[in-house]
């Protein structure tokens, strides 16, 4: 069993501690102290159903997980991280991105998911250096996207732009290289489908809305009340299973309410991705457990 590694040792060297390589919308490197406490001392496998930027699973950096996110070409980028071959056209696709990067490539690159036979055609490798390249060039780090799926967010207006740490990323695929996570893009119950008396799940789903300033457009439909009601009945299924849970979300009365036979952990924490800048600031959330 494997607890956490604040540093990857694969071959005997130490690699600096593993850091997301995409900003994301509820990214949880600011709790991660909270999460750490909150989580089980020993589990057998991690499954992180709505794993994003993956600032959990990074600071785990567990031998046996199973990922999954319901954005594509986020995917897609983890997906060349486990692969030297895919690993290689990502990275050789991004440099040729950071050298043509000005504000007309931005949005020749942004609005390449409206050529719907275009985008189809384009290979992993080349979506998730787009997905990379968009991330760091476009406005506040924002992952958002309209009604029919299109990544909508305007230019940063950045002068230059570096798709990655180099450091980081090196460290990034020597990991996933090395212990090959299970990697899916499937419904959140799906993803769990195999989990085991003794595993740990960690949800972080889009959180349940609290007003405007909420962020939840990772992709398009949403994530509404109703999906926010069948996470709990997955929860319930999984308790009943021996399966070890923790669950982030909004400090709302709907969650309070929903989750009332779970232990309810309330931390503040600070939003950090918002169109708005004064929608920016601390809020409370919460930190379910079934333990």
């Amino acid at each position: 069993m494997i607890r956490y590694l604040r540093t990857i040792d694969l071959k005997g060297r130490k690699y600096m501690s593993l850091q997301p390589f995409v900003k994301w919308a509820g990214g949880k490197r600011q709790i991660m102290d909270k999460l750490l406490e909150f989580m089980p001392k020993k589990y057998k496998h991690y499954y992180e159903p709505f794993v994003g930027g993956g600032a959990l699973l990074l600071e785990l950096a567990p031998i046996h997980a199973t990922i999954n996110d319901s954005n594509k070409e986020l995917i897609y980028v983890y997906k060349c991280l486990r692969s030297k071959r895919l690993f290689k056209k990502m990275y050789d696709i991004c440099k040729i991105h950071e050298a043509n990067h000005s504000e007309e490539y931005y949005y020749q690159v942004r609005d390449l998911d409206r050529k719907k036979t275009k985008f189809a055609n384009m290979t992993m490798p080349e979506k998730a250096a787009r997905c990379l390249y968009l991330n760091k060039a476009c406005f506040n780090g924002l992952f958002r996207v309209s009604g029919k799926g299109y990544f909508n967010v305007p230019s940063g207006k950045k002068e230059k732009v570096k798709c990655f740490d180099e450091e980081n990323i090196q460290a990034l695929h020597k990991y996933f290289n090395k212990r090959k996570p299970v990697i899916l893009n499937k419904d959140f119950a799906d993803a769990v489908a195999t989990a085991k008396s003794g595993d740990f799940v960690y949800f972080d789903p889009p959180y349940d809305v609290v007003g405007e300033q909420s962020f939840t457009s990772y992709t398009a439909g949403g994530f509404g009340k109703d999906e926010q009601i069948r996470l709990r009945d997955l929860i319930k299924e999984l308790t009943d299973k021996g399966v070890l849970v923790m669950a982030s979300n909004a400090h709302t009365a709907f969650i309070d309410e929903i989750y009332k036979d779970f232990n309810i952990h309330v931390i503040n924490a600070k939003r950090m991705i918002n169109s708005k800048g004064d929608g920016r600031g601390a809020v409370e959330e919460v930190v379910i457990t079934n333990y």
